[in-house]
């Protein structure tokens, strides 16, 4: 067992040291990470949404590292000096990485050279360790001669083996670091000044936020914002390298460098972002402040042909989504975003530039790392989720969520303060209701309305009594339109139901 990992080790560090040379297109380890994911079923890859959250994708690298460390164990077993089935075995697993190398957008030929090199050396590495013991002359000496202390073979073999994997270990370490370095846009980022704002978006009242301990900011902070997307490995680009093309069903075509968004008015708004995958009652919503440029004032140089209804926005990582072409070009202010909560795009967030609609949930709108829009039509084009059975079209639905108290906290008795937030962007809250056990239905307090395509926090105190109780909320849009009762999961179009927890009052 030990040999195989050694021999994994050895393979996987030296590719991750030799990959920090090369272009990104060249890790192989996040180019089998992202095969991985695009060859896994929509269902599972909700599942792990559900099951992880924001951890996701630490859970598809410790799976991968998992698996390949069972199949190098058994791998090691089958290697026989005549019949080397250990070391075809990683000879398979580095072709397999080759062919995942390839298909990452960009790539060359010569980006699989750091995973050849890495699979020689598991393959030299597996036939060191499992090469025959020396055998020791003591083992033909006559029984009356004399014994000699000298090294035992085997265990020179063992510290071998955990030299060698311990070199592997630190090879990937160091490479992950060295890689990070070499291509990190961090300074890119810190020297960006943001361009002077023009359009500033309506100042925050102090009673957007109620006083309840516990209860989520009416801002989310950059470092707490949900982030839910594909990309294993985060692309960095600097602003010089940043193109956007716009092309399809248009007049004309128009790519677009960082430089020549300073033509357009710099747009300030409040927006509250979604993800699809959100269950009732769950995390994967957050508000910030958003800065950058109308999509439908980039749009307008085109001409887009009338016929058009959808567009397909690419990241630079080949991710797709697809939005309605209304989204983009009504008064809702869809961005092309360059500033979150008045910095820089964080890198995790979409730096440089990344689509920010109101309305409609993330996977149909808010394209991270943006650098392609296609004007075609829904029946012509399929994003990356609706082909895996997601709707095309995704507004999001008029929800709730109950923060404080937390379910399965013990309150002492007498007044207690129940507090959320709740959404329907691009339609706005009306009114929160909150029902204890089977009581009556409860107007909850509103903090002030900011605007339709921002949450609503909430709150309304409670006389508890001793005992075990549930609480369960609901909202009303400004259309009139209650939170519907009834209970359904994300897909394909986002989660229903009222929210409840329970609560053991002492």
């Amino acid at each position: 067992m030990g040999v195989g990992l050694a021999a994994a080790a050895v393979s996987l560090g030296v590719t991750q040291l030799a990959a920090a040379f090369f272009p990104p297109a060249a890790d192989a380890r996040t180019a089998v990470g992202t095969a991985v994911i695009n060859l896994t079923p929509g269902p599972a890859k909700e599942w792990a949404i559900q099951t992880f959250g924001t951890s996701d994708k630490l859970f598809l690298t410790v799976m991968v590292l998992v698996v390949v460390a069972v199949l190098a164990a058994v791998a090691a077993i089958w290697e026989r000096s005549r019949i080397p089935l250990g070391s075809l075995a990683i000879v398979a697993a580095g072709a397999a990485g080759c062919l995942a190398v390839l298909a990452q957008p960009g790539a060359r030929p010569l980006d699989i050279v750091p995973t050849v090199l890495g699979a020689v050396c598991g393959v030299a590495v597996m036939r060191t360790l499992t090469a025959p013991l020396v055998r020791d002359h003591r083992v033909d000496a006559p029984a009356d001669a004399e014994v000699s202390d000298g090294p035992d073979p085997a265990r020179r073999r063992s510290l071998l083996t955990l030299g060698l994997l311990s070199a592997g270990a630190l090879g990937g370490v160091g490479g992950n670091i060295l890689t990070r370095r070499r291509r990190s846009v961090a300074g890119d980022r810190e020297a960006f000044a943001l361009p002077p704002i023009t359009s500033p978006a309506p100042p925050i009242p102090p009673d957007v936020q109620p006083r309840a301990e516990g209860l989520s900011s009416f801002i989310t902070s950059n470092a707490d914002f949900y982030r839910i997307d594909t990309a294993l490995s985060v692309p960095q680009i600097s602003r010089s390298d940043w193109k956007l093309r716009i092309h399809g069903m248009v007049d004309r075509e128009v790519t677009y460098t960082f430089e020549d968004l300073k033509d357009f008015e710099v747009v300030e708004r409040a927006v509250t972002l979604t993800c699809v995958s959100n269950p009732v009652g769950g995390d994967l919503i957050s508000n910030a402040i958003w800065t950058g440029y109308r999509v439908r004032d980039l749009l307008q140089r085109n001409g887009i042909h009338p016929d058009a209804d959808m567009v397909l926005s690419t990241s630079f990582d080949d991710f797709t989504v697809g939005t309605p072409v209304e989204a983009l070009t009504d008064d809702r202010d869809a961005l092309l975003a360059i500033s979150m909560n008045g910095v820089p795009l964080p890198v995790e967030h979409g730096y440089p530039a990344r689509l920010v609609v109101p309305g409609l949930y993330g996977f149909v709108s808010a394209t991270k790392w943006v650098v392609d829009l296609e004007l075609t039509r829904f029946d012509r084009a399929r994003a990356y989720w609706t082909k895996l059975g997601w709707s095309d079209r995704a507004p999001i639905k008029t929800g709730s969520r109950i923060d404080v108290p937390r379910g399965g906290q013990r309150p002492a008795p007498g007044k207690v303060t129940v507090a959320g937030v709740a959404w329907a962007q691009h339609r706005g809250i009306k009114a929160v209701e909150v029902r204890i056990d089977d009581g009556p239905w409860q107007p909850a307090q509103l903090g002030a309305s900011y605007s339709n395509d921002a949450w609503r926090l909430w709150t309304i105190d409670w006389q508890a009594t001793p005992g075990t109780h549930s609480i369960t909320a609901r909202a009303t849009d400004n259309t009139g339109a209650v939170q519907t009762e009834q209970p359904s999961p994300p897909p394909p179009d986002g989660a229903t139901g009222w929210p409840s927890i329970s609560v053991q009052v002492q």
